[in-house]
């Protein structure tokens, strides 16, 4: 087992990879903008994200006359 006390597993180093990927490609921040934030205003960021992302879907599916619902219903 490797030695992780004075220093970060790889877990979370992928996990904040991952964050800062997500910022990127969805929010235009760059690497070091998205890098050098304090850890709670980026987690703020990123919840903030899937919430707007949620929105859009939701307005998206009401707009084109999708139910939210995964099933299908029969009029006749």
């Amino acid at each position: 087992m490797a030695w992780t006390f004075f220093g970060l597993n790889s877990e979370y180093i992928e996990n904040v990879y991952e964050q800062l990927f997500q910022l990127k490609y969805y929010g235009g921040w760059s690497f070091f903008e998205s890098y050098n934030l304090p850890v709670n205003i980026r987690v703020w960021f990123l919840e903030r994200l899937v919430q707007q992302k949620k929105d859009e879907a939701q307005k998206y599916d009401t707009s084109s006359g999708r139910s939210s619902s995964r099933g299908r219903s029969y009029k006749p």
